[in-house]
């Protein structure tokens, strides 16, 4: 588990729960915890799942989970269940499309095309590689009925646009940002300054309480 919180002076706007999704772990958030956090908002991305509930208990509000790959359907799925104000949903991997190509080099390729995090991933030892193969999740059959902001690469491998703007279609009140060019991991690919200030954007909606996000459609 790992923490960011806002600088000394600058008042706590909201909690953030992380989860990561295949091969990842809390770490390799860094740049975006930090950058979150620098905005007011106190993250705590988690190892598991089963760590959300308790560490949201008491926690400053609006509370969100933001969640990439199959971290992005525990999200959804903790969503539906756990007294959260909204969910940031990345990278989602609705597909089951046959990968042809399952070495590092397409891995590494499908995930980003940022060269920092290429490098990070690259000579992180925790980090799972071949994770991103293997078979995720179902959707949860009971979705959430709070905002959800839908982030997806344009260029992303693992699951087309075209599949997520559909899954946000399903839900009751969602926003979906499709990425022109993005990899899989949106959240850590070349826009990640544009992605998180998307994030920034719908936190501070939730937070200012105007009118609500509409699917996007463009």
């Amino acid at each position: 588990m790992t923490r960011w919180a806002p600088p000394e002076g600058v008042p706590v706007r909201g909690t953030i729960a992380l989860l990561p999704g295949r091969g990842e772990h809390p770490g390799l958030y860094r740049r975006l915890g930090t950058r979150l956090a620098f905005d007011g908002y106190r993250v705590v991305a988690v190892a598991s799942p089963d760590d959300v509930a308790g560490e949201l208990r008491g926690s400053p509000v609006p509370v969100v989970l933001l969640g990439n790959d199959t971290g992005a359907i525990e999200a959804l799925t903790l969503g539906a269940r756990l007294p959260v104000h909204a969910v940031v949903a990345a990278g989602l991997p609705l597909s089951a499309e046959a990968v042809p190509d399952r070495s590092w080099e397409a891995e590494l390729d499908a995930r980003t095309a940022c060269p920092v995090h290429r490098d990070l991933l690259e000579g992180d030892e925790v980090f799972r590689r071949g994770a991103l193969f293997s078979a995720p999740a179902d959707l949860p059959s009971v979705l959430p009925r709070v905002p959800v902001l839908v982030l997806h690469g344009g260029a992303d491998p693992v699951t087309g646009p075209k599949a997520a703007r559909a899954f946000a279609e399903m839900l009751l009140a969602a926003r979906f940002v499709q990425v022109e060019g993005g990899r899989h991991d949106v959240l850590n690919d070349v826009a990640h300054r544009s992605v998180a200030a998307e994030v920034v954007q719908f936190l501070e909606w939730l937070r200012t309480g105007t009118r609500g996000p509409v699917l996007a459609r463009g």
